[in-house]
């Protein structure tokens, strides 16, 4: 099988939604598939181009044996709304030469991740051209985002935008999509179940495992990360790993080391690169008990996890099921304590639930709290991570997760 992967975020050294493509197209490359890719320069979550990449210039590579082109893309410094848009704008335009080139390869399938919608309308009048398969896979749904967290605002603009969403929803042969609840969304959008497919962000149990590098609760000699931050072997530590960006709420991490100042015993880690990461280096500039760390790579991921003690994932409560953050997977396959900030009855706080703890968005106190109270109970963390560990290898395998992926693309091109 001929599969195009039409993604704007293939960086498969980093954690993220490039990751999962890139793992994607190698496993099916893996399994015979002739796989292409078409995508831009890997900048995300630095918004910053990548050293060894250009902005301005096509690139083709190999990467594992797969094609990958590079689209050229303007990358802003600063991604508020109209940068945003511009930029997404900018790969849709430069990327359609790539997409239309591959007419003389033609594909049996062209696989578009979502955000950004608009590449949708190119690869729909491609498949058309072609009557090739066509596949949109939505990791966040940006429409609802966007209107949502208040990036852009009007009723007018919003009715347009969700009509045209939903024309280009019901085109598309299969729409999947990462959690229960966002298929539930599709379905709400007007799109046939019998063309929905549920396809969750997955997690390598053999990668990313339980580890034993540390005795949080003995005193000890302090080694990796610990060592490399002067963080006290016997210290509890609350990592937050990710993109620091708007929908993460990543403001009330700092609200919350602020209330356990005084609590020696327990310090921050903050790792990772996007728009809000000055702004909560400001926050903490006097905070003893934070630290911060660049984006790590993806060798060392595992070791990075494990740091932890426990592991935050704050969400704003108006983002709350319009995306299922990828970085929880890792987190469950750590075998450590997580706490969410989510709504009860939301997807994220019923995945968590039992496996960890779930405080209500926005509450610095509540947070503080929790974290306060797993870190005087080292056997409750330990409890809570060994069921989101059990979680993880149940629910979250990759092969299994890509396995019943292939058998979807299969029958969508059979069909």
């Amino acid at each position: 099988m001929k599969i195009l992967l039409y993604s704007m975020n293939f960086t498969p050294e980093l954690a993220g939604i490039g990751k999962y493509s890139g793992e994607m197209a190698q496993w099916l490359h893996a399994q015979g598939h002739d796989v292409r890719v078409i995508a831009s320069p890997p900048f995300f979550p630095r918004w910053a181009v990548f050293e060894g990449y250009s902005a301005w210039t096509y690139r083709k590579s190999d990467w594992n044996g797969i094609t990958v082109w590079r689209a050229p893309t303007w990358v802003p410094k600063q991604p508020r709304t109209l940068a945003r848009m511009g930029h997404l704008f900018s790969f849709m335009l430069s990327s359609m030469p790539l997409l239309f080139a591959q007419m003389r390869w033609k594909p049996d399938l062209v696989f578009v991740v979502e955000p950004p919608l608009f590449c949708a309308p190119a690869v729909l009048l491609f498949s058309k051209m072609l009557g090739v398969k066509s596949w949109l896979h939505i990791q966040d749904y940006e429409v609802d985002a966007a209107f949502g967290l208040g990036w852009v605002r009007g009723e007018r603009v919003k009715r347009f935008a969700l009509s045209a969403e939903h024309w280009l929803l019901s085109r598309f042969d299969r729409v999947s999509t990462i959690s229960t609840a966002m298929i539930e969304k599709a379905k709400s959008k007007g799109i046939d179940d019998s063309r929905l497919v549920l396809f969750p962000n997955w997690v390598d149990v053999k990668a990313i495992h339980p580890s034993a590098s540390h005795a949080p609760h003995a005193p000890g000699l302090a080694t990796g990360y610990r060592l490399e931050m002067n963080i006290p072997a016997d210290a509890v530590v609350v990592l937050y790993a990710g993109s620091l960006g708007s929908k993460q709420g990543i403001e009330l991490l700092a609200d919350a080391a602020r209330l356990l100042v005084c609590s020696h015993n327990i310090h921050f880690v903050f790792c990772g690169n996007g728009p809000s990461r000055e702004p909560l280096m400001a926050a903490c500039i006097r905070l003893g008990n934070v630290h911060f760390l660049d984006l790590q790579p993806a060798d060392r991921l595992n070791e990075l996890l494990g740091t932890a003690d426990i592991h935050v994932l704050p969400q704003r409560a108006d983002a709350a099921d319009l995306v299922m953050p990828s970085k929880l997977g890792g987190m469950l396959a750590s075998g450590r304590a997580v706490i969410v900030t989510a709504h009860a009855g939301t997807e994220l706080s019923n995945v968590v639930s039992g496996r960890g703890v779930v405080v209500e968005p926005g509450d610095a106190a509540a947070l503080a709290d929790a974290i306060e109270q797993l870190a005087m109970s080292p056997q409750t963390r330990d409890v809570m991570g060994t069921a989101g560990r059990r979680f993880a290898e149940a629910e979250l395998d990759q092969d299994t997760i890509l396995r019943r992926l292939e058998q979807e693309l299969l029958r969508c091109v059979a069909g």
